[in-house]
């Protein structure tokens, strides 16, 4: 594991002083729209810490380096994602004095359908993270989690991540945040106090971000070699899908879309389409984009890309061959687009999930002896 992301690097902290009495308190921010994985993955990892590979490797345990303890609004038992039973350590009221105030808070994952209208849903949540954020505590999130932080307010005029599906959403509902799609962990808004993570794995990284952080780089590694933690360094562009407005009420936009669906790989797309819609080019642009939060040619070379990345992971036609197909005839302009949008050659890509669906094949009930 590294510390390399998207973004930058993790600077390297000063190791835990294994002297001092008070352990840093993070507390995870968890609700019934959380998931299980989430919340005890990191709580399992992060309880561990400095405790568990010297046993492993010594044969001996030693101090547990953190304090971790889960909260809910309500600190009443629930039960979270998939029917999992929840008891919190504390509620936010048990947080509220400043002697008792974490050094960092981790708002788990707490589902939003990308169809849902996400404000207001957790108004005491927000509330209490407008509060420790003043206050100078770290405040972090994984996932959806982003969401909540984004309606409380803080990440205004910042740059945060969540998951790619939300890409919309956050366009829609907090226009004020740059949401950055790539990422699997931005610490952009790190110097205000802020760490996003991306989709529900990317707990990994924003684990392994704060244990670097408040227990040194060398637990940090020790605990990702315990528990074969691993980064997403690539970020998530190579797994992000084109996501499509579910509704578009400008109907004429609407029919573009569904003639460019079928035509992407024709020549001069937009051209064509501005033509079919009677408008002129400028106004036409104007409302593809208010339809659909892409320009024209952004979303042509989104759908050709999207159609590529298919190609190549079920097909082993030269790659030449697929650019052709999904409507580049310089290869080169394909690899250079793909590369950016993708953040990955189209070998590459390939390769990557080539070798996941020939992982998948291999236990599919097809090839499973009954």
């Amino acid at each position: 594991m590294v510390l390399a992301h998207n973004d930058r690097t993790v600077p390297k902290v000063t190791e835990n002083r294994k002297s001092s009495q008070r352990r840093p308190k993070i507390v995870l921010l968890a609700s019934p729209e959380t998931s299980a994985m989430v919340l005890y993955g990191l709580y399992d990892v992060l309880t561990t810490v400095g405790g568990v590979y010297p046993e492993l490797v010594k044969g001996a345990p030693e101090r547990e380096l953190l304090e971790v303890q889960i909260a809910s609004a309500d600190g009443q038992p629930f039960n979270c994602v998939g029917d999992i039973p929840v008891k919190p350590h504390l509620s936010l009221n048990d947080l509220a004095t400043p002697g008792k105030r974490p050094d960092a808070v981790i708002v788990c994952d707490m589902y939003v359908a990308v169809t849902a209208v996400p404000t207001g849903r957790y108004p005491r949540e927000c509330a209490w993270l407008r509060e420790i954020h003043a206050a100078g505590v770290l405040v972090s999130s994984v996932c959806s989690g982003s969401l909540v932080l984004a309606d409380s307010g803080i990440l205004e005029g910042r740059e945060a991540t969540a998951h790619w599906a939300y890409r919309d959403m956050f366009h829609r509902y907090y226009p004020k945040v740059t949401f950055v799609e790539n990422s699997a962990l931005c610490l952009k808004a790190e110097s205000a106090g802020i760490v996003t993570a991306g989709a529900v794995s990317a707990w990994h990284d924003l684990a392994f971000y704060l244990i670097a952080r408040f227990c040194g780089y060398r637990h940090a590694v020790d605990t990702a070699k315990v528990f074969l933690m691993t980064d997403h360094v690539e970020g998530q562009s190579p797994y992000a899908v084109m996501t499509r407005p579910m509704e578009v009420k400008d109907a004429l936009i609407a029919e573009c879309q569904s003639w460019i669906a079928e035509n992407y790989e024709c020549s001069n797309p937009v051209e064509r389409m501005v033509e079919r819609s009677g408008l002129s080019a400028r106004t036409f642009a104007r409302r593809f984009r208010s339809a659909t939060g892409y320009t024209p040619m952004d979303y042509v070379q989104a759908l050709r890309i999207e159609e590529a990345k298919q190609e190549l992971e079920r097909d082993n036609r030269q790659i030449d061959d697929i650019a052709t197909a999904v409507g580049y005839e310089d290869s080169s302009s394909f690899r250079r687009i793909f590369k950016k949008r993708v953040g990955l050659s189209p070998a590459a890509y390939r390769k990557k999930f080539q070798n996941l669906a020939a992982l998948a094949s291999k236990y599919s009930p097809d090839t499973i002896p009954v």
